[in-house]
């Protein structure tokens, strides 16, 4: 295991909060709610990029300004918005003037993304692979690293080249089986989306509408189907449980412990409540999944 590896669980920790809260906010809130999550233990706070957010460098380093401890990750930074060499630069600023609170998660993101910004989607590894050396030109030290990765060539890659994986909406099962594609060096985190509080049918209806959207894109709907669930866009209550957690924080703390026990380093939660925009239901995991 080498020091890259070892630092970035160290930055990370074992559990984190992610969160699309920041779309369309104004930088004195997001400056609170981020605030709010360092007060509440939370180690790492993954940020994305998308949905009318900001540039994601800009809302890395407002929430690095913005708290005193706090690691930061990029979930993700996507290779079509900017240029490996601004990425390169951008992060390394970051990194250098927040030591040891940065983690850059970097992917190729969607299709409809990529098509958005006038490139043609074709042979995404690739693409990604010559991004990242386009950023190895640099010359310059890069923060931890990881790679937005679902499929095997993709975990390969982020074994290869960077300090790990990133995964996203995913099941137990595919946490299994990125760790023993990655082998025991490479940094897993995983995103597991959960709704606090909710009964059967509440959680259910609300992990659906969410779902709908990431079933619609190829590269989420063949991962599900690769592990052999129905991937229809509607969604269905097999890929629902499996695919997030809800109800009491124990019932939430124990899905979190399986992605653990699979081989997840870093998993984390991103409260899916419509409407849950005070934090409280992430407040009341914290004492549970942060003691994991």
């Amino acid at each position: 295991m080498t020091d890259g590896h070892e630092r970035l669980r160290r930055i990370l920790g074992r559990v984190g909060a992610w969160t699309f809260g920041f779309d369309g906010r104004a930088a004195a809130e997001i400056g609170d709610d981020v605030r709010a999550i360092e007060a509440m233990g939370f180690r790492a706070l993954w940020i994305p990029e998308g949905g009318g957010s900001n540039d994601v460098l800009t809302n890395l380093g407002w929430a690095l300004a913005s708290s005193g401890r706090l690691t930061v990750a990029s979930g993700i930074a996507n290779i079509t918005a900017r240029q490996p060499e601004v990425l390169a630069r951008g992060a390394a600023f970051l990194a250098d003037a927040y030591p040891d609170r940065l983690a850059l998660g970097i992917g190729v993101g969607h299709e409809y993304t990529t098509e958005r910004r006038a490139l043609t989607w074709a042979r995404p590894v690739e693409r990604t692979r010559r991004y990242l050396d386009a950023m190895t030109a640099e010359d310059i030290p890069p923060p931890p690293t990881l790679l937005a990765a679902l499929g095997d060539a993709m975990l390969r890659l982020a074994a290869e080249r960077t300090d790990g994986a990133h995964t996203y909406f995913v099941p137990v099962d595919h946490t299994v089986h990125a760790r023993d594609l990655l082998g025991p060096d490479p940094v897993l985190a995983v995103e597991l989306g959960v709704l606090p509080g909710l009964d059967d049918v509440a959680a259910r209806a609300t992990a659906r509408a969410w779902a709908r959207h990431y079933l619609e894109l190829p590269n989420y709907a063949n991962n599900w189907r690769r592990l052999g669930f129905d991937a229809d866009p509607d969604g269905n209550d097999r890929l629902l449980d499996a695919a997030f957690a809800w109800g009491d924080p124990p019932t939430i703390a124990a899905r979190v412990r399986e992605h653990l026990d699979a081989g997840a380093d870093h998993v984390c939660v991103q409260v899916l409540n419509e409407g849950d925009g005070d934090l409280t239901a992430l407040a009341d995991l914290a004492p549970l999944v942060l003691g994991l």
